[in-house]
């Protein structure tokens, strides 16, 4: 009897451990100790405006999130050297649309590869058809993404702009999450509105190649880069999206959960 009751009072031990084991690397992963230098956080006043409009607890909340996604994703430059205002950028840019999603994790991510410029579909960085800004891998570049530096940097210097490669890339990894990139990012957007935003990409595709529509034409190109290229634009210019597209700023304002 005795025996048996060892055993239990062992096992049930065991357990505990593990449990808490397993809580406290949770916390490792998700918890970024340490608070960001005022250096860094005048970077991200000063260029990216979603940041420069949370309130101080969100800023601490973004910060935090941040510092995660850097210390867990490799940052490598190709023929350039990686700065450190690139890696806040990069970081931002994965953040702001996950942001209301506490614990959402980049599963598809382990790399991102900077480029100086643009490159072409093999990945070349010279010749006359360097059309590609950036890029996010399939077979033997799976769970990296590719971006140019210039495009990274004017993406936020640019502040008229509804255009942002980086946010674009991250968005279509959010779309990949589900195991389909189609434009329909299942972890973020509830049954209920599938439907409506399929008819709205179809309707808004449709605008733009009637040139009636100022959503960038690349938009037009598949139901894939149009929820990238209006996540582009909602992150960017919300008010203008709100103005000249109600109905799309709803929707992806739901989808996002950026307000109310």
């Amino acid at each position: 009897m005795v025996d048996i009751l060892l055993v239990v009072l062992i096992a049930v031990a065991a357990i505990i451990i593990l449990g808490y084991s397993f809580t406290h690397r949770r916390k490792k992963v998700l918890v970024s100790k340490g608070s960001m230098s005022e250096v860094d956080k005048k970077v991200l006043e000063d260029y990216v405006p979603f940041y420069d409009a949370l309130s101080k607890p969100d800023r601490l909340i973004f910060e935090s999130r941040m510092q995660h996604f850097l210390a867990t994703t490799r940052i490598d430059g190709v023929n350039v050297t990686v700065e450190r205002l690139d890696e806040l950028l990069i970081a931002a840019s994965a953040i702001i649309p996950i942001f209301s999603f506490p614990e959402w994790e980049y599963i598809n991510l382990n790399e991102v590869m900077l480029y100086p410029d643009s490159f072409d579909e093999k990945f070349n960085q010279q010749g006359d058809e360097r059309t590609t800004l950036g890029v996010v891998g399939d077979g033997p570049y799976q769970n990296v993404m590719i971006l140019s530096q210039h495009e990274l940097r004017q993406g936020f210097l640019n502040k008229t702009a509804k255009t942002n490669t980086a946010i674009h890339e991250f968005v279509h990894l959010i779309d990949k999450t589900d195991g389909a990139v189609d434009g329909v990012p299942e972890s973020l957007i509830s049954k209920q509105y599938v439907m409506p935003w399929l008819k709205l990409i179809e309707r808004n595709i449709r605008l733009i190649k009637q040139n009636k529509s100022d959503i960038n034409p690349y938009g037009a190109t598949d139901k894939t880069e149009f929820l990238a290229v209006a996540a582009e634009y909602f992150f960017e210019r919300p008010d203008l999206l709100e103005k000249k597209h109600p109905e799309l700023y709803s929707l992806l304002n739901t989808m996002f959960r950026v307000k109310g």
